[in-house]
């Protein structure tokens, strides 16, 4: 259709918004709400435009034809800058600072109280003075989580984002999985942070600190000092460590690989045993802690092994600790992780001595640039032994999907099936919810994956009505490379973050979890055998009904 832009005809399509024609037009308007995967609820109304006499929001309101399109009248830019001036921000170090200045808007002349930063438990903090009511990890966390864990409390000048109901975050139901950090352009929402105290733990003589990394984390943290996207920088972040005044560097593969081989043997068992099915994965916290405040009644279904980073604490505070005859409360566990989850899964108590800190991905860019430590400044080194010895199948934990793959190849191969090809590509990419079946010793197991909360929910109503074997989840979109504690971004980079673990899998010499000379002689020498007694106390975990507490 035509209509008229600022006093130009042109010819646009009428099913796009009037924010994308102006936009594609070259017409600078300014949005904060808007996201361009979830669309707009039109909460900041500063993308406002003039259509035939009346002002609308662009974001969300489609032309007619031969509509009259104004951007850049007087009236328009008050409007905007009024309704700028309600969200409170007029900092200068702020991302809505920025856009404001850019397209002209004023200073705010409204007084709004002031807010102390808060500490929302283990995992998370805000800084309400920052916020500016935007609604976009309000948006996150029902559209695309379905936790509905925030909202918005109060009116006009005095609205405010807020745990459900105005409640503590520790008395809701969220699952801290970090989504809505990622969405926040003004650092209002953070991760809670540790790294002064690993500072501190580095400094201690008497203290052996030792970091462990996801495989995520490599796939990612390159972002953060200027290489390109999906760039692997695991030999320049070990050595980047190491400079730091970390005394080891283990990998947290070597974690996934003994999750790997855990898990496996209950999946067997359970085929072995008829069920009860399906098995489902427990490496994601924060779909543990979607379980146990939705769905408590499938605790029985889920495997009861520890996360990766909590089986490389556990091992490193006995097997190594006994190795290398040192006292366990003499040694620091930090974990360096994409997820902000992590940091209250190390604080469980049924878990709380196996991991001491956690630092995002976000985080551990930060410490290292405080010590004017780059990772382009640095060489290549290796994880430390023996709990950096890793296969194929760990890293591909950090992407949906290959907690899946790694455990199939595993119990594949454990009960003497045909070799299935190392590339599943029913469970790779980005599709919400997966379904496929192997084959194993003339049974057919069926699997399904899914991501993001939503699909999460979406795939438990699908077990009601069919039978499936295994199935896979995790709470973050894309999975543990789109973590909530990974580098802030509006692109889709789990292509190429998903794609520099793959490939890593398929540089690896070794491309099966139990084939880890590594864990072979944790067993031998520690564990006995996959669910030993002494496996199960050291690796396995229980669960809670969180609505009794």
């Amino acid at each position: 259709m035509k209509i008229e832009l600022d006093g130009q005809e042109v010819e646009v399509d009428g099913e796009k918004t009037l924010l994308e024609i102006c936009r594609k037009h070259g017409k600078d308007i300014p949005t904060k709400c808007h996201l361009k995967e979830l669309g707009s609820d039109s909460r900041c109304r500063i993308c406002l435009v003039e259509m035939d006499g009346k002002l609308v929001t662009s974001c969300s309101t489609k032309p007619r034809e031969n509509s009259v399109i104004n951007t850049e009248k007087e009236n328009v830019i008050e409007a905007r800058d009024r309704n700028r001036e309600l969200m409170k921000q007029d900092k200068d170090n702020s991302e809505a600072y920025r856009i404001f200045k850019e397209v002209g808007l004023g200073n705010n002349r409204f007084e709004h109280n002031e807010h102390k930063v808060e500490i929302m438990g283990q995992a998370l903090m805000r800084e309400m003075d920052k916020c500016v009511n935007c609604g976009r990890c309000v948006k996150v966390c029902d559209k695309i989580q379905g936790v509905h864990a925030i909202d918005f409390a109060g009116r006009g000048h005095e609205s405010r984002v807020t745990p459900h109901n105005e409640k503590k975050l520790s008395e809701v139901s969220c699952i801290r999985c970090g989504q809505c950090l990622l969405k926040c352009e003004e650092d209002a929402l953070v991760e809670k942070n540790h790294i002064e105290k690993v500072e501190e733990a580095i400094k201690d003589e008497e203290k052996t600190v030792i970091a462990q990394t996801a495989p995520a984390v490599r796939a990612s943290l390159g972002e953060l000092f200027d290489y390109e996207k999906g760039v692997n920088v695991e030999g320049e972040m070990v050595s980047a460590l190491r400079e730091k005044g970390f005394d080891k560097v283990f990998d947290t593969v070597f974690g996934a690989d003994l999750t790997i081989v855990e898990e496996a043997a209950e999946l067997i068992e359970r085929i072995e045993n008829g069920g009860p099915f399906p098995l489902i994965t427990s490496c994601c916290p924060s779909w543990i802690l979607y379980m146990e405040h939705f769905h408590n009644e499938l605790e029985k279904n889920v495997s009861s092994c520890k996360s990766p980073h909590m089986m490389v604490g556990a091992m490193t505070k006995s097997y190594y600790a006994e190795k290398q005859d040192k006292d366990p409360e003499d040694i620091v566990v930090v974990s360096i992780m994409p997820c902000t989850s992590k940091k209250f899964e190390a604080s469980r108590i049924e878990m709380e001595n196996d991991v001491d800190y956690v630092l995002t991905t976000r985080e551990t860019a930060k410490m290292l640039k405080n010590s004017d430590i780059h990772l382009k400044d640095v060489g290549k080194e290796d994880f430390d032994s023996p709990l950096g010895i890793t296969t194929g199948a760990g890293k591909i934990f950090g992407a949906t999907g290959g907690v899946m793959e790694a455990a199939l190849r595993t119990a594949n191969d454990k009960l003497g099936g045909e070799e299935i090809d190392f590339h599943l590509e029913e469970v790779r990419g980005e599709h919400g919810i997966k379904r496929g079946e192997v084959e194993i010793k003339g049974k057919k197991i069926s699997f399904a994956v899914a991501h993001g909360g939503r699909n999460i929910e979406e795939t438990i109503k699908m077990l009601d009505e069919q039978e499936i074997h295994f199935v896979e989840f995790m709470s973050c979109p894309g999975g543990c490379v789109c973590g909530g504690g990974q580098p802030k971004t509006d692109e889709n980079l789990f292509p190429e973050r998903a794609g520099a673990l793959y490939i890593s899998d398929e540089n690896s010499d070794l491309r099966l979890s139990h084939e880890n000379p590594a864990i072979q002689q944790l067993y031998e020498n520690f564990l006995e055998e996959p669910l030993s007694e002494k496996s199960e106390e050291i690796l396995h975990t229980f669960y809670f009904d969180r609505d009794k507490f």
